[in-house]
């Protein structure tokens, strides 16, 4: 009989056989063959002499499957190399990850190459949703879960910028004319650079289903009709314009979406030093393949230099 043996085996495939076709005590054939009884009991209860293979039956990971599952989207959106990788993981998912277990995860996934991913995420001739210079913003809105100390769920407004990806959010229990003015008011002081032009696709997103009865109109009569039309772009309410502000914003809602997901935040604040953490994150630690392996910061500071009249002085 030809079998492999692994190289700490003890015993042949003919003595295995032996074993299983002797009914003597199992101390007398442990001692015949140099072997423990539990060696013998063991082969006994088998119906064959092959070894078993020595890999686990169970894969011992940190990482949950629906943990995994936003590992992998968060590396196929982001496309950022393995160490950012593993600090937003161990910030936002598990700060028990090893750097080793993330890669076999993530070779586990077939994302592992992120020479391949940024290859096949690259399309020729894709140019940058009507936007050549920083300050035209794409502004959105997303609605969030509702948490156990809160009457009702809350809105994430954001804005992004088209060029250099730079990015700004508030969170409101509300969605009124006042919010909006607010979220506007701290948009343009915070903006490093001057604001151009602004898409909006909120009043799009903004129904009286999610908002409550009244809300669409007060958010048509706010400041934020008032702040688009300022800048020369469509009505937020209307469809001009909602598939090229699109792209940008959705991407952005999506890695927000990737963060929260499979998390249970206790309250509301908890939910919000979240997304804030991360804001900071995408804005200061997270190199883009879009911005040539920049972050928005840095792209801001590399426009900076060359378009100091872009900025405010």
């Amino acid at each position: 009989m030809s079998i492999t043996l692994t190289k700490r085996a003890t015993t042949t495939a003919k003595i295995r056989a032996a074993i299983q076709a002797s009914a003597e005590p199992a101390r007398v054939l442990a001692e015949r063959y140099g072997i423990s009884e539990q060696t013998v009991w063991k082969w006994r209860k088998r119906d064959n002499v092959h070894d078993r293979s020595r890999m686990p039956h169970r894969l011992q990971t940190t990482l949950t499957p629906a943990q995994e599952m936003v590992v992998v989207a968060l590396r196929t959106s982001l496309l950022v190399p393995l160490d950012d990788l593993l600090f937003m993981v161990r910030e936002f998912l598990n700060p028990h990850v090893s750097r080793s277990g993330l890669d076999r995860c993530l070779r586990r996934h077939k994302v592992g190459n992120l020479r391949a991913l940024k290859l096949s995420a690259s399309k020729p001739g894709r140019k940058s949703a009507g936007a050549q210079v920083p300050g035209h913003l794409d502004i959105d809105l997303k609605c969030l879960p509702q948490m156990a100390d809160g009457p009702r769920r809350r809105y994430l407004l954001f804005a992004v910028d088209r060029v250099t990806k730079w990015a700004f959010v508030r969170l409101y229990s509300a969605l009124t004319a006042a919010d909006a003015r607010s979220f506007l008011h701290d948009l343009e002081r915070a903006a490093p650079m001057r604001i151009a032009r602004a898409t909006s696709r909120s009043g799009a997103k903004c129904n009286d289903r999610s908002v409550g009865p009244g809300s669409r109109s007060a958010l048509a009569q706010s400041d934020f009709a008032r702040f688009c039309a300022e800048f020369e772009t469509p009505d937020p309410l209307g469809k001009t314009g909602l598939d090229e502000a699109g792209d940008i914003a959705e991407r952005f809602e999506g890695r927000i979406g990737d963060v929260l997901q499979g998390r249970h935040f206790r309250s509301g604040e908890a939910l919000e030093n979240t997304i804030q953490r991360y804001v900071r994150l995408y804005n200061f630690d997270l190199a883009q393949s879009a911005l040539e392996g920049r972050t928005p910061i840095e792209a801001l500071d590399h426009w900076r230099r060359l378009r100091p009249d872009l900025f405010e002085q």
